[in-house]
């Protein structure tokens, strides 16, 4: 917020990783972690459209695993951005309950269901009469159950409570469905107004 020249970098994990894996206010809608063992009832929170809000922040989202090219572009970017930039990483934890030596092709099937978007925010385009926001994402072209009952912090909900996992599972399709529908529009937005003569 106070528009210094800093670079932030966010390795996302989803959960509080240094206390062994508890909910936090960034645990995915249906996941179980400690004091979350029936699925975490609420959504994500979306660190970064709250950082976009500002609007004069660099904001990425990434996924090395997924697309690594547009990893690099966004740390470049964020680097030569002479403000405040964030870049936020997914970064697969034990705690989700998966072989960590696949955790790359996990970042891929996340990003593949829509469960974590892949952005670049940078307000410099906005002097062009550009749009911000590139949505570097394609339409997610799997349903998020597949990526979710790939790791364990899901699956264990659906072996002992089948019912509550498949609500929360819907309601997670739901989350993908309006964060993905909100981010294409805003990424379509005409910024041809603002274009400095």
């Amino acid at each position: 917020a106070s528009n210094r020249n800093v670079n932030i970098l966010v390795m996302d994990t989803e959960v509080y990783s240094n206390t062994g894996g508890q909910m936090s206010k960034a645990t995915s809608r249906g996941s179980t972690a400690k004091f979350a063992f029936a699925g975490k009832p609420m959504p994500k929170k979306d660190l970064g459209m709250m950082m976009q809000s500002y609007g004069y922040v660099y904001v990425a989202q990434i996924a090395m695993g997924a697309n690594p090219n547009q990893a690099v572009k966004a740390l470049v970017e964020a680097e030569n951005y002479d403000g405040p930039s964030i870049v936020i990483t997914y970064s697969p934890c034990i705690a989700h309950g998966i072989n960590m030596s696949k955790q790359l092709d996990e970042q891929k099937k996340a990003v593949d269901s829509g469960h974590w978007l892949l952005y670049r925010y940078d307000p410099r385009r906005i002097e062009q009469g550009l749009n911000p926001l590139q949505l570097d994402s394609k339409e997610p072209s799997i349903p998020v159950e597949e990526f979710m009952y790939g790791e364990n912090r899901y699956r264990v909900l659906k072996d002992i409570n089948p019912e509550r996992a498949e609500y929360l599972a819907k309601l997670a399709q739901y989350d993908v469905d309006k964060r993905w529908n909100l981010y294409r529009q805003l990424a379509e937005m005409d910024f041809n107004w603002a274009k400095e003569e």
